[in-house]
Order: structure tokens, then C-alpha cells, then sequence
């Protein structure tokens, strides 16, 4: 039975997301979402689960960052979770009761409009996972937590309010990360890492139109601090088309002699949804 890694405790949408994609796997709850990528990188388990995307924060920083540092780690994997968040609380609390609300950030960013007309003057806490934070509320007084359904289930909690996240259709994207990335499979995406001379004009836009020209679709493009000096980045891209194609293979050829560093973060499936 292959181990697969998810931010833990038990009750995440890490966790949810882990089982959808192998519920037969042993399910191995980490601290945080970089010690998932490390616990692939390390071999402590065989698959790692973590979210790389949220279609109302944007970018999970932590997961690229951990991504970028992992060098033997690959995307092998994409699926995309739908995201309910709910205000949670000891079955004694009541809403005018809560002094601070707890959970990761994300989750309380993605609650902005809520936390700030229903508890306006409510303290903030982040916790490194949606459901430790309410296992934590659940124990303090005057606590609620930003969470999901099953945490308030298994820490024996109450809903003080539902679905109390900005938008309704609010979605997070996870990739599955491992040792090696997928074969094609006739739908695929590639996700690359490079960094190109800032002191040149035309050099990311040349990247990219190694991509135009060869009618590569490009979908998405985020950038990180690189890490080495002020206003150096590390450029993020997915498109789609598997690394084996031939256009892709010669795109990425040409990328990398324009790079000062350049990674292949991995080819895999496109995650197609329901509504496709």
C-alpha cells in the first residue's frame, strides 16, 4: 500500500483532497504543506498531496516555495477541491461569544468579507491547518475556528455559520507531487521553472514566445522571489502539452539555453471537471 502525504490533522481539505485521489492509500497526516513536499524528497512517503492554487487567494506560496527547493520531487498529479468554509465553535458558543477566530491563513483570507461585517472586532490567529485550528477553538474560551465540516465532526464541535467563505464557488487546486512525473496521456499539462537576466530587456518575453510560436497554450504563470537579490525572480509556467511531444520538447530546449536556471517540474493529466 502506497503511503501518501497530506497537511494534517485529520479533517483538512489536504486530507479531503488526498482521499479523493487514493482512498485505498495509507493516509499520512504532516505538519504543514512544505513537509509534505520534503516528506517525498525524503522518501518518507511514496505521494504527497498539497495545494498550489486557490481561485480566490491565488498562489499557495508555501507549496511553490517547497517545490522549487524539493529538486528531485515532480507533479504528477492535478485535481481541484471544491472549498466550504464554515465558522466553528464548542456547542456552548454563541456567535456573540467569539474574541478570535483561528485557522490557516488562506482559509481566513478566503472569509475576509464575513469575518469583517459578522465579527468585526474578533481577533484573527493563524494556525498551521484549518483543523488544528479547530481542535484549538474548541478547548479555548471565547474561540471559534474557520474550518470544515468533518473537523467540527470529529472534534465534537458546532456550526456557528455555513458556507462563510467570500465567493460560493470557491475552489483549490492540489498537486499530486512524487519522485517522477506521469506518462502522456493525450490531455496533459507542464509546469517549468526559470530564471532569465534581469538586466536585459526582452527576456521573458522572449521565453514566452518560445511557446507562441510552436501554438503552446500557455495557462498559467506565476513568479517567487528568488531568493539571491532584490528583483531577481523565479518565473513559474503551465501550459499545456506533455514534455515526450515534440513542439513541447523543442520549446523547453530553447527555454533553457535562455535560462540562468531552468527545471522541469513535471508533466501529468489534466484534472478535468465535472462541468467540462
Amino acid at each position: 500500500m502506497r503511503r501518501l502525504g497530506f497537511l494534517g490533522p485529520p479533517g483538512t481539505f489536504g486530507e479531503q483532497a488526498a482521499l479523493t485521489f487514493d482512498p485505498a492509500a495509507e493516509q499520512v497526516a504532516l505538519p504543514s504543506n512544505g513537509s509534505v513536499v520534503e516528506a517525498v524528497r525524503d522518501g518518507r512517503v511514496d505521494l504527497g498531496v498539497a495545494p498550489i492554487e486557490n481561485s480566490l487567494e491565488g498562489a499557495v506560496n508555501e507549496t511553490l516555495d517547497a517545490l522549487l527547493r524539493a529538486e528531485v520531487v515532480s507533479i504528477q498529479a492535478e485535481l481541484v477541491v471544491p472549498v466550504e468554509h464554515n465558522l466553528i465553535a464548542a456547542t456552548n458558543v454563541r456567535m456573540e461569544d467569539v474574541q478570535v477566530v483561528m485557522s490557516h491563513p488562506q482559509a481566513l483570507a478566503q472569509c475576509r468579507a464575513f469575518l469583517e461585517s459578522r465579527l468585526p472586532n474578533a481577533r484573527l490567529e493563524a494556525a498551521l491547518s484549518t483543523s488544528a485550528a479547530v481542535a484549538a477553538a474548541v478547548q479555548a474560551s471565547g474561540a471559534a475556528a474557520v474550518g470544515t465540516r468533518r473537523a467540527a465532526e470529529l472534534n465534537g464541535a458546532a456550526l456557528l455559520a455555513a458556507s462563510i467563505q467570500d465567493v460560493q464557488q470557491n475552489k483549490t487546486r492540489f498537486v499530486v507531487v512524487a519522485p517522477e512525473d506521469a506518462p502522456p496521456s493525450g490531455d496533459d499539462k507542464t509546469s517549468f521553472a526559470f530564471t532569465v537576466a534581469h538586466d536585459r530587456p526582452g527576456t521573458l518575453i522572449g521565453v514566452l514566445q518560445e511557446l507562441s510560436i510552436r501554438d503552446i497554450n500557455l495557462t498559467h504563470i506565476e513568479s517567487r522571489p528568488s531568493r539571491e537579490e532584490l528583483g531577481i525572480y523565479v518565473f513559474l509556467i503551465e501550459f499545456q502539452g506533455h514534455r515526450r511531444e515534440d513542439a513541447v520538447a523543442d520549446a523547453l530546449a530553447a527555454i533553457e539555453a535562455r535560462s540562468h536556471y531552468f527545471r522541469i517540474l513535471g508533466s501529468y493529466p489534466r484534472f478535468q471537471e465535472a462541468s467540462d
